[in-house]
């Protein structure tokens, strides 16, 4: 079984976050740990990250909401540590009035293509990002892009609860990790 790794924004996903139901649901999913959830620090974050990954049994599926997915673009672009892919929701635009000010070490944001396969999962009225922004990230990153309807920041205020709809498409994207992955392994082995 894949690991997988939970990388929440600012605030670190509370009770009512589909995050925290992922989590609680399945024993392969750990959250990882920067010093703050409020004051966040990309050095700090990145670190952080980058211990999660290299503790992992094998190369980690990440799912990103938020800031975390900004966390996931400039980590990639600084460690070679393996994962499997990135489930990237509500990418936030750090140009945007609604972007928290604490937040403005991850600005500016890398452009390049991602090193592994990624999802951007997408809102038609977040606050934090307009379907547009996440249009051009995906196209940057080389990123797959499901828009979802009119879901906010798909955060715990949105009331998704568990959000079924968002673990059917994970559980999509990271089948289709795992094959990449397989196909990969195999186009190495003699």
């Amino acid at each position: 079984m894949t690991d997988i790794i939970i990388l929440p924004g600012i605030g670190g996903s509370g009770e009512t976050h589909w995050q925290t139901h992922w989590e609680c649901g399945n024993p392969h999913i750990r959250r990882f740990q920067p010093t703050s959830w409020d004051q966040p620090d990309l050095g700090d974050w990145i670190a952080a990250l980058d211990r999660m990954v290299a503790s992992a049994r094998t190369p980690p599926l990440l799912v990103a909401h938020s800031l975390a997915c900004l966390l996931v673009a400039h980590w990639q672009s600084i460690s070679s540590l393996p994962v499997a892919g990135a489930f990237l929701v509500a990418v936030p635009d750090p140009t945007g009035a609604a972007f928290p000010a604490e937040a403005a070490s991850f600005a500016p944001v890398p452009e390049g293509r991602l090193r592994f396969p990624s999802l951007i999962v997408a809102s038609t009225d977040d606050p934090y990002g307009e379907f547009h922004y996440a249009e051009r990230r995906a196209v940057q990153w080389g990123s797959g892009l499901v828009e979802v309807g009119a879901l906010g920041h798909i955060n715990g205020s949105s009331g998704l609860g568990n959000w079924p709809g968002g673990l059917a498409l994970f559980q999509a994207f990271a089948a289709g990790a795992r094959h990449v992955a397989a196909e990969a392994d195999s186009a190495v082995t003699p």
